[in-house]
């Protein structure tokens, strides 16, 4: 019934502002917004709304990944337009913050309302 629907996911932010200032300037996607929501603009035709919400509470877990060919020098442009990389206790992560301990090669950081997202390499 709808495998032909044109579906798309979506997460919240506190400063939608903040969002899409961080989503253009510093991740470079192309972003529209109609009636307060984002449309986030991914690559292959993709998108992912992202809506106000007062009482938002970031996700605990990652909400979008961006798979790059190259993670090291993802992370060090990522790193130079002011994003952290997060550490954490389960992950064997290097100085850049790129988990190298099994799985994809992976780095994880924050938007401003603290979702998690990812660049993992191909």
């Amino acid at each position: 019934m709808l495998a032909d629907s044109n579906a798309f996911s979506g997460f919240s932010v506190d400063d939608t502002k903040a969002a899409k200032t961080f989503y253009t300037e510093i991740l470079g996607l192309k972003v529209s917004e109609e009636n307060g929501i984002l449309r986030l603009h991914l690559g292959g035709g993709g998108s992912v709304v992202a809506y106000p919400k007062p009482n938002h509470t970031p996700a605990t877990f990652t909400i979008l990944n961006f798979p790059v060919p190259d993670i090291d020098a993802a992370v060090d442009e990522l790193t130079r337009r002011g994003v952290a990389f997060e550490r954490y206790e389960f992950a064997e992560q290097d100085e850049k913050g790129i988990h190298r301990g099994g799985g994809p090669l992976i780095a994880w950081f924050t938007d401003p309302a603290g979702n998690v997202l990812s660049v993992l390499q191909n």
